[in-house]
């Protein structure tokens, strides 16, 4: 793989908008509004290309709708970090042949992590014939000329090379939401864990320029923004490519600094480069969320060494401890993998017991899933499938009562919650720490902070009441 990053001519991408241009013409000659798709699959980064997705077919005069039947195109977006979800898109990948069946001229095409995957490709080639377009997230910023290339030519398209990590400003964006707002700060990953396959699909480590970034964000506030998420597959390398760019910190600091009333989220945050002056920062700034996902994947000092983590139990542990005492009231989520290739019962049980120890919120926990390329992947992995099954089934036992309990602190405290929707007949808002609180209300509150009573809790959510009744 070529580690060398590539910054997208404006040139290059004024060629995208020509074809965009081209595309929207093609559709004003036929008299007719075309319809697209985006289906989305994984992590919050993948939210945020479909958002680029998007920008650019509206670009290219197209409609957004909310299935694949009968739309003009349809994009999978995929995530490529478990089996599971890889068996789901192919199998949703398949249930297309039928739509395509029904409106043949429909153009499909997939991309994503999974497109990144050599095997991926040539499973699409030889098995998915009516698949019109295949491209690697290193090429999304080519997608106005994949498409045009697909409706002009008639012919396949596989944007899969091997090429270096892009950074492409001004890509239009057509956000699911103007109060919430997803922000990529960088791209790509060079840790390197042995179970992981993002550095081999979304390439090494590239950031934006602060400036950039800060304009991003001035822009969303101006604009009635009241939540941004910093988006990285390790927000914490934040700048370390850009020599006088400042860290993670400081950019976390510059932004808070925007006038405006918003909170700032991040993610995801990778303990080797969490610190003092992250914690610091976070507690300094009301406007800084004071939430932190931090995976610590496992509680055993060897498996964290065989999954090539960069820290220790004993390390985790001070760094949760420190922003804890800086931050007492950190909302703090992790993930979790079990049955990572020999891991044994004790330590599985040392998993378990920092769980208890530290006292998350909540937690993503999965089984471990072998990934081809990885290390990790040609590992003995001795454990029997029902024995990882029944430590998962445990392990999700004992965070549901933690869960329930920290909730069921929350009842009778009054939150400044940001109501952020409407779900069921009831208003929806989040809490600083990101818990979702349930409340009956007037939707002309959506949008708004507001202090709302806890009246009640369950194991994933709150509910609520507006803590200022009307008279």
């Amino acid at each position: 793989m070529d580690t060398k990053t590539t910054v997208i001519a404006p040139s290059a991408l004024a060629a995208q908008f020509a074809c965009c241009d081209r595309i929207s013409a093609y559709w004003h000659s036929a008299g007719r509004t075309p319809t697209a798709y985006v289906e989305t699959y994984g992590c919050q980064q993948n939210e945020a290309d479909s958002e680029k997705l998007r920008g650019y077919l509206a670009q290219c005069g197209y409609t957004m709708v909310p299935d694949a039947e009968g739309a003009d195109v349809v994009v999978m977006n995929t995530c490529a970090i478990r089996e599971h979800a890889e068996q789901q898109v192919f199998g949703n990948l398949g249930a297309l042949t039928h739509t395509k069946r029904r409106h043949p001229e429909q153009k499909i095409f997939l991309c994503g992590c999974m497109a990144g995957e050599p095997q991926t490709a040539q499973r699409i080639q030889k098995s998915y014939p009516y698949v019109d377009g295949v491209f690697s997230t290193h090429h999304l910023w080519q997608f106005p000329e994949i498409l045009w290339n697909v409706l002009h030519q008639g012919t396949r398209q596989f944007y899969i090379a091997d090429e270096p990590g892009s950074i492409a400003e001004g890509i239009p964006q057509l956000r699911d939401s103007t109060l919430k707002s997803w922000v990529s700060i960088m791209y790509g990953c060079n840790n390197f864990c042995t179970y992981c396959i993002v550095p081999y699909v979304r390439g090494r480590e590239r950031s934006r320029k602060k400036a950039d970034i800060l304009a991003e964000c001035r822009s969303l506030i101006e604009s009635g923004c009241k939540e941004i998420t910093l988006l990285g597959q390790n927000v914490n390398s934040y700048g370390k490519d850009l020599p006088g760019n400042g860290d993670f910190s400081d950019l976390l600091a510059d932004i808070a600094a925007i006038d405006g009333d918003f909170w700032i989220r991040f993610m995801t945050s990778h303990p080797r480069d969490a610190g003092k002056k992250l914690f610091d920062t976070m507690a300094s700034s009301p406007k800084i969320a004071k939430q932190l996902h931090l995976p610590f994947q496992s509680g055993s000092s060897r498996v964290l060494k065989a999954m090539n983590r960069h820290y220790d139990r004993e390390g985790y542990l001070a760094l949760v401890d420190y922003a804890k005492s800086v931050m007492p009231q950190l909302v703090l989520t992790s993930d979790v993998i079990v049955g990572f290739p020999g891991e044994t019962e004790s330590e599985f049980e040392e998993t378990v017991s920092l769980i208890r120890q530290v006292h998350y919120d909540s937690l993503f926990t999965f089984i471990f899933s072998p990934r081809a390329g990885t290390p990790a992947a040609s590992m003995d992995d001795p454990t029997p499938k029902a024995e990882k099954s029944r430590r998962f089934d445990r392990l999700c036992t004992v965070q549901n009562e933690i869960s329930q309990q920290i909730h069921s602190g929350y009842i009778g405290q009054t939150l400044r919650c940001l109501v952020d929707g409407c779900e069921n007949g009831l208003l929806t808002a989040r809490t600083e720490g990101g818990r979702l609180v349930r409340l009956p209300g007037d939707p002309a509150s959506i949008g708004s902070f507001a202090p709302i009573t806890i009246t009640g809790a369950t194991t994933w959510s709150l509910t609520g009441q507006f803590a200022e009744t009307e008279e």
